[in-house]
């Protein structure tokens, strides 16, 4: 497959396709999205938000989730923040997520099968990381989206004039539901289990 991608974008250099995508760097509506890699997302979520290249930075993760306070998601929020001129963030999780089925175990255990070594597994558990915690899932997509909220909203350097939102769009029609205040409850139980 890369040798065909590799193919297709030599033709399309070639044939100057490049031009009807020109953009620049800022981000014209001053807006940052944090979303996952769903591949239905790829073309759904711009259109049915109705943006376009060169409107907004889009960070993409599985789950579109930031699991780190100091990890690679915030560190590009900052850059498009601080640099680039973005005022507002939407975290857009999705229907039919699929991080929400998966968990260390199981990541764990399909690692094994695709013929990583127990011994390397057991050298990055003893290195500190916790894979319970890295490859953790999520009980529900709201409540997942509702906490990356909160987290970024109390972030310390995350400017306070910025505005944090967060939403979940359905991957079939598109249409975009806001996260209310009313999952806070819910999140402030389950920390307290």
């Amino acid at each position: 497959m890369i040798d065909e991608i590799l193919a297709y974008n030599k033709q399309f250099v070639e044939e100057k396709k490049y031009e009807q995508y020109a953009a620049g760097k800022l981000p014209q509506k001053k807006i940052a999205i944090v979303t996952c890699m769903d591949t239905r997302l790829t073309e759904l979520l711009p259109a049915a938000l109705g943006i376009k290249g060169g409107d907004c930075k889009i960070i993409k993760n599985a789950g579109g989730v930031v699991s780190s306070a100091f990890g690679s998601v915030v560190r590009s929020l900052l850059v498009a923040i601080i640099e680039l001129g973005v005022e507002e963030v939407m975290i857009i999780g999705h229907t039919d997520c699929g991080v929400s089925h998966i968990d260390a175990d199981m990541m764990i255990t399909h690692m094994q099968k695709r013929g990583i070594d127990t011994d390397a597994i057991d050298l990055i558990k003893y290195c500190g990381v916790d894979f319970d915690k890295w490859l953790a899932g999520f009980e529900t997509v709201e409540i997942s989206v509702k906490e990356t909220v909160d987290m970024l909203r109390n972030h310390p350097l995350i400017p306070k004039d910025v505005r944090i939102g967060g939403y979940v769009i359905d991957t079939v029609t598109g249409e975009l539901t806001v996260v209310s205040k009313a999952m806070e409850g819910v999140i402030k139980a389950r920390r307290y289990e």
